[in-house]
């Protein structure tokens, strides 16, 4: 009866000073390097995903600013053009990036050169069918070109030539009569049909020309003296009468103290010939 056992269910007393040295060393097992206690390894994994879930907030919903997606813009646009350009240089077809108009053009163009292919086609068959069915044909397109030919000689004073015309004597005893005179004569004669001339045996062409040589007259550089001869082959009908005009040559002659005498005769022959003289730059432009 000394000593009473406390009741068992009586009021709880405050803890002992040592039993808080003894909770402070309790909290100190979450510390790093302590291992083997639940409050250490529960804070490093709430870290991780603590981090994880920052990360995904920040890339997601994705935060684009004005000027991002511009750059991003004008990226896809130069992108898609740049594909397009590449594709367009390794096409084959130059056509495929033509305009309506180019391509309409272009068709008309091929349309009119086969037009004119088909009928350079058509005569050069035609051609070839006279040749091969007529040899007549033939012969007579050599006789034109020998005929030309000739035409072409006597024109160039290549060759003799003969036919109806006049004979136009100018005599002049006291020397008054000038080259100018002369000029006028034979382009009078031009004028009025003549074909072929000569002068004092010199070929009359269409380079002639006549100048004033000491004591008589020149053609071409060559001195002839009088009586001047004009040997003329065109129509004598044409020939006469356009010297005789009113103020024509024999009238202007004669004031000169010249003697002119005009006779029509059915064969002149012009016999004076010219070198055929070859061109120093012109070519013919068949060749």
């Amino acid at each position: 009866m000394g000593s009473e056992l406390p009741p068992e269910d009586g009021p709880a007393r405050p803890a002992e000073p040592a039993a808080a040295g003894e909770g402070a060393r309790g909290g100190q097992a979450g510390q790093p390097g302590q291992p083997g206690e639940p409050g250490q390894a529960a804070k490093p994994a709430e870290a991780a995903q603590s981090g994880r879930r920052r990360l995904a907030e920040a890339v997601w919903p994705p935060r684009v600013s004005r000027a991002q997606l511009i750059v991003a813009l004008l990226l896809f646009v130069l992108g898609l053009g740049l594909a397009i350009q590449v594709r367009s240089n390794s096409d084959s077809s130059a056509l495929r990036g033509a305009r309506q108009e180019d391509l309409v053009r272009i068709l008309d163009e091929l349309d009119g050169r086969t037009k004119r292919l088909e009928d350079e086609k058509q005569r050069l068959d035609d051609q070839r069918k006279e040749l091969e069915s007529s040899s007549n044909q033939a012969e007579e397109a050599r006789r034109q070109t020998v005929e030309k030919e000739r035409q072409l000689g006597i024109l160039a004073g290549t060759v003799a030539a003969q036919g109806p015309g006049i004979t136009l004597k100018i005599t002049d005893p006291k020397g008054q009569v000038q080259s100018d005179q002369l000029l006028d004569t034979l382009q009078e004669l031009r004028a009025a049909g003549a074909e072929a001339i000569q002068v004092n045996g010199v070929r009359i062409v269409a380079s002639s020309f006549f100048s004033d040589e000491g004591g008589g007259i020149g053609i071409d550089g060559k001195k002839i003296t009088q009586p001047y001869e004009f040997k003329v082959i065109g129509k004598p009908q044409d020939l006469e009468p356009a010297l005789n005009i009113p103020g024509g040559v024999v009238q202007t002659l004669e004031k000169e103290q010249a003697t002119v005498a005009v006779t029509r005769s059915a064969k002149i022959v012009v016999d004076a010939l010219r070198a055929a003289k070859q061109p120093d730059y012109a070519r013919s432009s068949t060749s």
